[in-house]
């Protein structure tokens, strides 16, 4: 059954100022697991006592690119110590898209992560979609160059989405290789800027995607808001109401 998870970026200036009152605050609105972007200083043994405590999955974890190309047996060993086995490069930088250099990087952290029993996953926006890697899309390219049992995909839905590719078809053409997707909604200004949104309260058909994911067998489903025009707990309790909405209505979702 598919499990639904919130990745803590959308609640950043909440963790800065209380990191373990936020967690607490997540845990209470029932998500399952939570996916880090950063640690506020907490040592790996103080965020597993947290978890343990509360009764949360640390699902995944983003990290730098440079972090876990530079100190990939710290990053590691702090991941495996609180329990999370999925490492994901995040994003990068105009300077970082050299695809073929990305790709042997890619192989090279991957390799070590297997080695001690972890997942290394690579998390897209629309630039990977438009972006070309030789005759292929960087995404696909990406994933084409690095063997599966060394990277694995964390699918940004919405991301797709507004690349103008259709993201079921992507699910269903990664199925296997998706232990994550990320969850998220957005609608367009008239300009064709995006706004991430509420689940439910933009253009991305969010019950395909869930339905496609469940058939994929995707472990995890994380929701995620970049900018929130409200407040960003109220904003991941209201898009936590919409999932729920979707199991009751059949969804095979656990929550």
């Amino acid at each position: 059954m598919l499990k639904i998870g919130l990745q803590l970026y959308t609640l950043r200036e909440e963790m800065e100022q209380d990191f373990e009152g936020t967690l607490r605050k997540v845990a209470a609105l029932g998500y399952k697991g939570v996916e880090f972007f950063h640690y506020f200083g907490r040592s790996a043994a103080e965020v597993k006592q947290l978890l343990d405590e509360l009764g949360l999955v640390a699902l995944g974890a983003h990290r730098p690119y440079d972090a876990l190309l530079n100190d990939t047996e710290a990053e590691i060993a702090y991941n495996l110590e609180i329990g999370n086995h999925h490492l994901i490069v995040p994003y990068l930088s105009e300077e970082q898209r050299n695809y073929e250099e990305v790709a042997a990087n890619l192989k090279i952290i991957g390799e070590k992560c297997k080695a001690r029993g972890a997942v290394l996953l690579y998390h897209n926006h629309d630039f990977e979609l438009t972006d070309r890697y030789g005759d292929r899309t960087a995404f696909d390219g990406l994933f084409e160059e690095v063997p599966a049992d060394l990277l694995q995909v964390e699918m940004d839905t919405c991301w797709v989405h507004h690349a103008g590719y259709d993201a079921v078809e992507y699910i269903n053409k990664y199925a296997g290789r998706l232990p994550i997707i990320h969850l998220k909604d957005l609608k367009k200004h008239e300009d064709g800027s995006p706004e991430t949104v509420v689940l439910g309260e933009g253009e991305v058909n969010l019950k395909a995607i869930l339905d496609a994911a469940v058939q994929a067998k995707v472990e995890w489903a994380v929701v995620e808001q970049d900018y929130c025009s409200r407040s960003p707990l109220g904003s991941v309790e209201d898009s936590l109401k919409w999932v729920k909405a979707y199991a009751n209505q059949g969804g095979n979702v656990h929550v």
